[in-house]
């Protein structure tokens, strides 16, 4: 049977998401268990992106039921649930139940909290480790390290940076799968890569199936310098070249432009006799680029009254309280 991989979530999708489900006959792994929306052009999500993330959500946690182990690369709320007392309404639709539901009774493989870790995200792990050990088997802190599945192997890289070798947002850890001599790659986050480490990690493995976070094209001269966004495409555009089979998608569609990129990146995957594809295409659906769109999404089908009325909520109750979709 080799290596199967089923996707949960994705900006292709719909969401904030990069969630994919791995099974080989020794093991089936869910990678990411998270979904999110973010603010963009000053709006809340539109209705369409909040149904997205229930429909995400749902699958995530049939997809957990079916998992033998889940793993966190990152405390992102896009790659995990965190366990908030009180649901997160208006960017997750996380809380303390959901993350009971998906992490009950499994074994989590996260990113250390301790070490290679930004301020924020050591105090979401922290948290997390604390107050999930109530109900999962069993979390252990993986970086850099090897586990056994009968004739599986899943690997974790050594914490990768999370965009460029000076990015502020920490680390991830990339999920390989190897089983048979075939090798599948998770690389989360790692914006291109636009770190050259990165791309060297990579390169070195050559997986058969690459799936990973293209640049945030969105965020060029805005919070990051348009040179990193460059050096994120041009290595890139090295990786198509050099991998049989790349799924890229995540902050790389949250533009529009962003599928531009895409169709000249196959040009260049062909030539070498290798393909590329966002999640949605490689499911064969057409991609979903709903955040991109927001404005869009408002100005041609505007929300109804109910949906305005909780627009226009305080903050605070605002919340944990779930926009009526």
């Amino acid at each position: 049977m080799g290596i199967k991989f089923e996707f949960v979530g994705a900006e292709s999708l719909g969401v904030r998401s990069l969630a994919t489900f791995v099974k080989t006959p020794d093991v089936k792994v869910l990678v990411d268990a998270g979904a999110s929306l973010g603010m963009r052009s000053y709006l809340l999500p539109h209705p369409l992106e909040y149904r997205a993330l229930k429909e995400t959500k749902d699958r995530i946690v049939r997809y957990a039921q079916k998992a033998d182990c889940i793993t966190i690369s990152h405390y992102h709320f896009d790659h995990y649930i965190a366990t908030w007392k009180d649901v997160d309404a208006v960017w997750s639709w996380s809380s303390y139940e959901q993350a009971k539901d998906v992490y009950g009774n499994k074994t989590i493989y996260a990113k250390a909290f301790r070490k290679n870790i930004n301020i924020s995200q050591r105090k979401r792990g922290y948290l997390f480790g604390k107050i999930a050990a109530d109900f999962c088997k069993e979390i252990v802190y993986a970086d850099d390290a090897e586990y056994n599945f009968g004739d599986t192997v899943m690997t974790f890289s050594p914490p990768l940076h999370h965009g460029d070798d000076s990015s502020l947002l920490g680390y991830v850890l990339g999920t390989l799968i190897s089983h048979d001599g075939q090798k599948f790659l998770h690389c989360a986050d790692i914006q291109g890569p636009s770190s050259e480490k990165t791309l060297n990690f990579i390169l070195k493995i050559k997986p058969d199936f690459l799936v990973l976070s293209g640049p945030p094209m969105y965020l060029s001269g805005i919070k990051i310098e348009p040179d990193i966004i460059k050096a994120g495409l041009r290595n890139l555009s090295k990786i198509v070249k050099n991998v049989k089979h790349t799924i890229v998608d995540h902050h790389l569609l949250r533009s529009e432009e962003g599928l531009n990129v895409i169709k000249e990146l196959k040009a260049a995957a062909e030539k070498n006799g290798n393909s590329v594809s966002s999640i949605a295409e490689f499911m064969g659906k057409d991609n979903n680029l709903l955040e991109a769109k927001r404005k869009k999404l408002y100005n041609e089908n505007p929300p109804d009254a109910e949906f305005r009325k909780w627009l226009k909520m305080k903050p605070a109750k605002q919340s944990t309280t779930l926009p009526p979709v």
